[in-house]
């Protein structure tokens, strides 16, 4: 049994690159074949041991509710027709009775600020923290890596990757002091550096593993970068007390927050699926080839 029980997703976010799509519906509600963004993120978070699910969401987004609440009009069409197999596709939207908790955030004030909204339904416990936008395919889901790496450390730990030393400046940076195998040992984190002071090229994705003092420390914070309260800041804040690890997960991370990661992720899930991956295989050879374009 998991010793993470519980895990936040913060889903009030505009998603203002994928207008005017998101006008009406939420990002986490777009389809990577046809499974959204929140599906993916709640199958990972499952299949890592996770029982209850909290969403910081915003106004406007009714649909992630609605989407896992029953549909009892559209199952009983389905049970009429025979469809037994899309009903089964139904079953992973159900979560247990009382296993979803929405809450609301007044307005975007930043990450920090998603996470101390949940402050009252995570209680006292270490908790996890996935964000939709990042998508990860993995063999073994990237939360029970991180899980179970966690159970032997504690404190708060961050899922990391290796970029290349131009992109640091795109993500949350960990300050490494030392590393063993998947696991490295930080003394903090820096938000965005410029690539000629960043402290190393393991990049935070968005994964997190929280120790319940998190809370304190984003209750005491100033705002940061941008107006808005930074997670970075509070865990950075926590390092003196608490240790900071960042887990390199074994997978690939996609960032369906961009349309360029969006057309990857699904391009990758399509030729996993043995009914579609030869059509896909075909249409990119073809668009490979000098004639594409003409065609």
């Amino acid at each position: 049994m998991s010793h993470i029980r519980k895990a936040v997703f913060p889903v009030a976010g505009l998603g203002t690159r994928f207008l005017p799509a998101t006008k009406s519906v939420p990002k986490e509600m777009l389809p990577l074949i046809d499974r959204p963004l929140i599906q993916y993120a709640i199958d990972e978070a499952r299949a890592a041991g996770i029982e209850e699910f909290i969403f910081v969401t915003a106004a406007g987004k009714g649909a992630l509710e609605d989407y896992f609440d029953t549909a009892e009009m559209l199952e009983t069409r389905l049970a009429a027709s025979g469809k037994h197999d899309l009903l089964a596709r139904l079953e992973q939207t159900r979560l247990g009775e009382g296993a979803l908790t929405i809450l609301r955030q007044d307005k975007p004030r930043g990450l920090g600020h998603a996470v101390r909204v949940a402050r009252k339904a995570v209680g006292d416990e270490p908790f996890a923290v996935l964000l939709p936008d990042d998508v990860i395919r993995a063999g073994r889901p990237a939360l029970a890596q991180m899980i179970a790496a966690h159970a032997e450390t504690g404190g708060h730990m961050v899922a990391t990757m290796e970029v290349a030393k131009p992109d640091v400046s795109k993500y949350g940076v960990l300050a490494v002091q030392s590393t063993t195998g998947r696991l490295s040992r930080a003394s903090g984190m820096v938000e965005k550096p410029r690539p000629e002071v960043a402290p190393s090229r393991e990049a935070v994705v968005g994964r997190y593993i929280l120790a319940p003092s998190i809370f304190d420390r984003l209750a005491m914070i100033a705002p940061g970068a941008g107006g808005e309260l930074q997670l970075t800041d509070a865990i950075n804040a926590d390092a003196a007390s608490v240790p900071v690890h960042g887990y390199a997960f074994e997978g690939t991370r996609y960032d369906c927050g961009s349309q360029a990661g969006f057309v990857a992720a699904t391009i990758a899930y399509a030729m996993d699926r043995p009914e579609l991956a030869a059509s896909v295989h075909d249409e990119l050879a073809r668009w490979n080839r000098p004639t594409a374009l003409a065609g």
